[in-house]
Protein backbone atom coordinates (compact mmCIF):
# COMPACT_ATOMS: atom_id res chain seq x y z
CA UNK A 1 0.00 0.00 0.00
CA UNK A 2 0.94 3.23 -0.93
CA UNK A 3 1.60 5.32 2.83
CA UNK A 4 2.02 8.85 0.92
CA UNK A 5 -1.53 8.46 -0.48
CA UNK A 6 -3.96 11.71 -0.16
CA UNK A 7 -5.92 11.51 3.17
CA UNK A 8 -9.28 12.76 4.48
CA UNK A 9 -9.57 13.86 7.79
CA UNK A 10 -12.99 14.13 9.45
CA UNK A 11 -14.01 16.42 12.28
CA UNK A 12 -18.04 15.73 13.42
CA UNK A 13 -18.42 18.34 16.43
CA UNK A 14 -21.70 19.85 17.90
CA UNK A 15 -21.92 22.59 16.29
CA UNK A 16 -20.55 21.49 12.33
CA UNK A 17 -18.46 19.02 10.22
CA UNK A 18 -15.03 20.07 9.38
CA UNK A 19 -13.16 17.96 6.58
CA UNK A 20 -9.99 18.52 4.70
CA UNK A 21 -7.64 16.62 2.93
CA UNK A 22 -4.04 16.51 3.02
CA UNK A 23 -0.89 15.36 1.45
CA UNK A 24 2.04 14.15 3.99
CA UNK A 25 1.96 17.11 6.10
CA UNK A 26 0.58 19.53 3.32
CA UNK A 27 -3.25 20.55 3.79
CA UNK A 28 -5.28 20.61 0.64
CA UNK A 29 -8.46 21.48 0.98
CA UNK A 30 -10.91 21.96 3.62
CA UNK A 31 -14.68 22.13 4.28
CA UNK A 32 -16.72 24.06 7.08
CA UNK A 33 -20.23 22.44 7.14
CA UNK A 34 -22.86 24.11 9.65
CA UNK A 35 -25.11 21.70 8.46
CA UNK A 36 -25.12 18.49 6.50
CA UNK A 37 -25.93 14.61 5.52
CA UNK A 38 -24.52 11.69 4.69
CA UNK A 39 -24.60 12.02 1.07
CA UNK A 40 -22.64 15.07 1.42
CA UNK A 41 -20.06 12.67 3.43
CA UNK A 42 -20.37 10.19 0.20
CA UNK A 43 -20.21 12.95 -2.49
CA UNK A 44 -16.66 14.18 -1.09
CA UNK A 45 -15.19 10.92 -0.59
CA UNK A 46 -16.67 10.00 -4.64
CA UNK A 47 -14.36 12.93 -5.76
CA UNK A 48 -11.67 12.97 -3.75
CA UNK A 49 -11.00 9.51 -3.54
CA UNK A 50 -8.52 9.32 -0.36
CA UNK A 51 -6.39 6.53 0.33
CA UNK A 52 -6.10 6.95 4.32
CA UNK A 53 -8.91 8.29 6.58
CA UNK A 54 -9.84 9.45 10.19
CA UNK A 55 -12.97 10.45 11.81
CA UNK A 56 -13.52 12.05 15.02
CA UNK A 57 -16.85 12.39 16.12
CA UNK A 58 -18.32 14.08 19.33
CA UNK A 59 -21.96 14.67 18.08
CA UNK A 60 -23.47 11.18 19.01
CA UNK A 61 -25.17 9.39 16.90
CA UNK A 62 -25.03 11.35 13.37
CA UNK A 63 -21.49 11.19 13.28
CA UNK A 64 -21.50 7.57 14.38
CA UNK A 65 -23.62 6.82 10.84
CA UNK A 66 -20.51 8.60 8.68
CA UNK A 67 -18.64 5.55 9.56
CA UNK A 68 -20.78 3.76 7.27
CA UNK A 69 -19.73 5.56 4.51
CA UNK A 70 -16.30 3.42 4.89
CA UNK A 71 -17.03 -0.39 5.78
CA UNK A 72 -15.13 -1.14 2.27
CA UNK A 73 -12.30 1.43 2.35
CA UNK A 74 -9.17 0.04 2.65
CA UNK A 75 -7.62 2.20 5.54
CA UNK A 76 -10.28 3.73 7.55
CA UNK A 77 -9.93 5.09 11.49
CA UNK A 78 -12.35 6.06 13.98
CA UNK A 79 -10.38 8.02 16.89
CA UNK A 80 -11.02 6.35 20.08
CA UNK A 81 -9.58 5.75 23.69
CA UNK A 82 -7.63 2.90 22.41
CA UNK A 83 -6.25 4.68 19.25
CA UNK A 84 -2.54 4.88 19.08
CA UNK A 85 -1.01 8.20 19.49
CA UNK A 86 1.93 9.93 19.30
CA UNK A 87 1.67 11.50 22.70
CA UNK A 88 1.26 10.27 26.39
CA UNK A 89 -2.02 10.48 27.29
CA UNK A 90 -2.29 10.57 31.61
CA UNK A 91 -5.99 11.54 31.33
CA UNK A 92 -7.83 9.00 33.66
CA UNK A 93 -11.19 8.58 32.22
CA UNK A 94 -9.48 8.55 28.30
CA UNK A 95 -13.20 6.96 27.33
CA UNK A 96 -14.81 10.05 28.05
CA UNK A 97 -12.43 12.76 26.86
CA UNK A 98 -13.61 14.96 23.67
CA UNK A 99 -11.76 13.21 20.25
CA UNK A 100 -11.81 17.09 19.53
CA UNK A 101 -9.79 17.55 22.56
CA UNK A 102 -7.12 15.32 22.01
CA UNK A 103 -6.50 15.50 17.84
CA UNK A 104 -5.94 19.27 19.09
CA UNK A 105 -3.52 18.73 21.56
CA UNK A 106 -1.96 15.98 19.09
CA UNK A 107 -1.50 18.94 16.95
CA UNK A 108 -0.03 21.36 19.36
CA UNK A 109 2.76 18.60 19.73
CA UNK A 110 2.87 18.48 15.58
CA UNK A 111 3.48 22.34 15.34
CA UNK A 112 5.67 22.85 18.37
CA UNK A 113 7.16 19.36 19.29
CA UNK A 114 9.14 19.10 22.83
CA UNK A 115 7.55 22.12 24.29
CA UNK A 116 4.93 23.20 26.68
CA UNK A 117 1.94 24.18 25.31
CA UNK A 118 -1.82 25.09 26.35
CA UNK A 119 -4.62 24.41 23.72
CA UNK A 120 -7.68 26.61 24.57
CA UNK A 121 -9.90 25.86 22.09
CA UNK A 122 -12.95 28.34 21.91
CA UNK A 123 -15.80 26.64 20.53
CA UNK A 124 -19.51 25.37 21.93
CA UNK A 125 -17.55 24.75 25.56
CA UNK A 126 -14.24 26.70 26.09
CA UNK A 127 -11.47 24.13 26.78
CA UNK A 128 -8.19 24.13 28.45
CA UNK A 129 -5.60 20.83 27.98
CA UNK A 130 -1.89 20.76 29.03
CA UNK A 131 0.63 19.05 26.86
CA UNK A 132 4.47 19.21 28.67
CA UNK A 133 7.45 19.42 26.38
CA UNK A 134 8.11 15.24 27.25
CA UNK A 135 4.89 14.91 25.51
CA UNK A 136 2.65 13.98 28.18
CA UNK A 137 -0.71 15.09 28.02
CA UNK A 138 -1.90 16.04 31.74
CA UNK A 139 -5.74 16.88 31.13
CA UNK A 140 -6.99 20.55 31.56
CA UNK A 141 -10.25 22.20 32.28
CA UNK A 142 -13.65 22.59 30.25
CA UNK A 143 -16.01 25.59 30.92
CA UNK A 144 -18.97 27.55 29.00
CA UNK A 145 -18.69 28.84 25.70
CA UNK A 146 -19.23 32.47 24.83
CA UNK A 147 -22.82 31.64 22.91
CA UNK A 148 -23.73 29.40 25.84
CA UNK A 149 -22.99 31.87 28.39
CA UNK A 150 -25.15 34.66 26.45
CA UNK A 151 -27.82 31.57 26.23
CA UNK A 152 -28.01 30.64 29.97
CA UNK A 153 -28.22 34.36 31.09
CA UNK A 154 -31.29 34.50 28.81
CA UNK A 155 -33.04 31.25 29.58
CA UNK A 156 -32.16 30.98 33.19
CA UNK A 157 -34.04 33.85 34.13
CA UNK A 158 -37.36 35.84 33.53
CA UNK A 159 -36.31 39.25 32.05
CA UNK A 160 -32.85 39.27 30.56
CA UNK A 161 -32.92 38.98 27.13
CA UNK A 162 -30.73 37.16 24.29
CA UNK A 163 -27.66 39.32 23.23
CA UNK A 164 -26.00 38.72 20.68
CA UNK A 165 -21.81 38.75 20.03
CA UNK A 166 -20.04 41.99 19.11
CA UNK A 167 -17.23 43.52 19.58
CA UNK A 168 -16.84 45.31 23.31
CA UNK A 169 -16.59 48.84 23.18
CA UNK A 170 -16.61 49.79 26.91
CA UNK A 171 -15.27 48.01 29.68
CA UNK A 172 -18.34 49.03 32.19
CA UNK A 173 -21.59 48.23 31.09
CA UNK A 174 -23.74 51.25 30.46
CA UNK A 175 -27.10 49.31 29.40
CA UNK A 176 -28.40 45.87 30.72
CA UNK A 177 -27.82 44.76 26.53
CA UNK A 178 -23.85 45.66 27.01
CA UNK A 179 -23.43 44.46 30.84
CA UNK A 180 -24.93 40.99 29.57
CA UNK A 181 -22.44 41.13 26.94
CA UNK A 182 -19.14 42.68 28.80
CA UNK A 183 -19.87 40.24 31.46
CA UNK A 184 -20.22 36.58 28.90
CA UNK A 185 -16.85 38.23 26.63
CA UNK A 186 -15.24 39.63 28.99
CA UNK A 187 -15.59 37.24 32.12
CA UNK A 188 -14.20 34.63 28.86
CA UNK A 189 -11.33 36.60 28.38
CA UNK A 190 -10.31 37.62 31.72
CA UNK A 191 -10.69 33.45 32.25
CA UNK A 192 -8.19 32.85 29.58
CA UNK A 193 -5.92 35.12 30.52
CA UNK A 194 -6.11 33.62 34.60
CA UNK A 195 -5.72 29.99 33.14
CA UNK A 196 -2.62 31.31 30.73
CA UNK A 197 -0.78 33.40 33.46
CA UNK A 198 -1.80 30.47 36.40
CA UNK A 199 0.18 27.66 33.66
CA UNK A 200 3.20 30.41 33.33
CA UNK A 201 3.72 30.00 36.80
CA UNK A 202 4.41 26.60 36.29
CA UNK A 203 6.64 26.41 33.14
CA UNK A 204 9.60 28.95 31.88
CA UNK A 205 8.19 28.46 28.42
CA UNK A 206 4.94 27.75 27.25
CA UNK A 207 3.32 28.08 24.11
CA UNK A 208 -0.38 29.17 24.28
CA UNK A 209 -2.63 28.58 21.15
CA UNK A 210 -5.88 29.14 20.29
CA UNK A 211 -8.32 27.45 18.39
CA UNK A 212 -11.99 26.97 17.53
CA UNK A 213 -14.52 29.22 16.27
CA UNK A 214 -14.07 32.25 18.44
CA UNK A 215 -10.72 31.83 18.48
CA UNK A 216 -9.86 34.98 15.96
CA UNK A 217 -12.41 37.02 18.86
CA UNK A 218 -10.48 36.42 21.79
CA UNK A 219 -7.26 36.86 20.00
CA UNK A 220 -8.37 40.68 18.94
CA UNK A 221 -9.45 41.42 22.01
CA UNK A 222 -6.32 39.62 24.04
CA UNK A 223 -2.78 41.66 23.74
CA UNK A 224 -0.73 38.82 24.98
CA UNK A 225 1.46 36.86 23.32
CA UNK A 226 -0.67 33.80 21.58
CA UNK A 227 -0.74 31.60 18.40
CA UNK A 228 -3.78 31.16 16.84
CA UNK A 229 -4.34 27.80 14.73
CA UNK A 230 -8.06 27.42 13.40
CA UNK A 231 -7.04 24.09 11.77
CA UNK A 232 -5.39 22.64 14.88
CA UNK A 233 -7.79 19.71 15.12
CA UNK A 234 -7.32 18.94 11.70
CA UNK A 235 -3.63 19.37 11.74
CA UNK A 236 -4.08 16.74 15.17
CA UNK A 237 -5.70 14.49 13.06
CA UNK A 238 -3.77 13.96 10.13
CA UNK A 239 -0.44 13.28 12.33
CA UNK A 240 -3.03 10.78 14.67
CA UNK A 241 -3.51 9.74 11.16
CA UNK A 242 -0.06 9.14 10.07
CA UNK A 243 1.00 7.49 13.26
CA UNK A 244 -1.13 4.74 12.86
CA UNK A 245 -0.46 4.46 9.04
CA UNK A 246 3.11 3.79 10.20
CA UNK A 247 2.26 0.34 11.61
CA UNK A 248 0.73 -0.84 8.07
CA UNK A 249 3.37 -3.94 6.46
Amino acid sequence: MNKAGKKLVIDIGNSRAKLATFQGNQLLEQWNWPQWEITDINALVTNQNPLFVILSNVAGQKGDEVASCFHQHPFFLTLTAQTPLPIVNHYQTPETLGKDRLAAVVGAWELYPGQNSLVVDAGTCITYDLLEADGAYRGGNISPGLQMRLQAMHEYTASLPLVEMQNIDQWVGYNTESAIRNGALLGAILEIQAFSDWRRQQFEQLNVILTGGDAVFFAKNWKREIFVHQNLVLIGLNKILDYNVAFLE
